[in-house]
């Protein structure tokens, strides 16, 4: 498993639960609010060494009876092949685990749901459920990229483990309209509107490599 980072514990990343969160490499989207470019955008990969291992797993076994739980986050967890025996060493200690995911791999979540390998998932809506307004957001998109998406919602609403979906609200991105259509969309589901944070997001990092014209 590629681990770029890793927080020994949190208060906010699992609600009620006090977790350590676990962060790792690499990503198939490209959204511009990224607070995290340095587990997405390769070239910025590199400039951090991997995380072992051993060494998260030697630290969740130590502290296990003071942890509620393991959050997995990205980058895309989801990309790693490694994922599902990654969670199984984590739940061998006895920690229940949540993962975070923006729904490309819905054979992955269905894999884990279905062995009951997490406990808790939380999926990043970007935008309202079509191309265009997904590509505002996240410029990789593709329209079996979406399809992908909207399965994996369905997977996650009949789950029957605790959920969550979310959408980051950006300024002068995403439309009142569109908010309103996800909202009316999610009805009835863990669904939250998260408000945009500026700093050191993806979009900046973008804009330095662009070429001169």
């Amino acid at each position: 498993m590629r681990i770029g980072a890793f927080l020994k514990q949190s208060l906010i990343d699992w609600e009620g639960r006090v977790s350590a969160v676990i962060f790792t490499k690499g990503c198939n989207f490209r959204c511009g609010y990224c607070h995290n470019p340095y587990l997405v955008l390769p070239e910025l990969l590199r400039q951090t060494q991997d995380i072992e291992e051993h060494e998260v797993l030697d630290f969740l076994d130590r502290r296990k009876n003071w942890l509620d739980g393991v959050v997995i986050s990205g980058g895309e967890p989801t990309l790693h092949e490694d994922l599902i025996p990654f969670i199984q060493k984590i739940k061998a200690l006895g920690l229940p685990v949540k993962l975070d995911t923006n729904g490309s791999h819905p054979e992955v979540l269905e894999q884990l749901i279905g062995g009951k390998w997490i406990d808790a998932v939380a999926m990043d809506i970007k935008s309202a459920l079509s191309l265009s307004c997904y590509r505002k957001v996240n410029r990789t998109m593709t329209d079996s990229l979406l399809e992908r998406i909207l399965e994996s919602v369905r997977l996650v609403k009949d789950s029957g483990i605790e959920y969550q979906f979310r959408t980051t609200v950006i300024p002068r991105v995403q439309t009142p309209e569109e908010i309103q259509a996800l909202k009316k969309e999610f009805l009835g589901t863990h669904y939250i509107l998260q408000e945009f944070r500026d700093g050191d997001i993806l979009e900046k990092h973008l804009q330095e490599t662009l070429p001169i014209n």
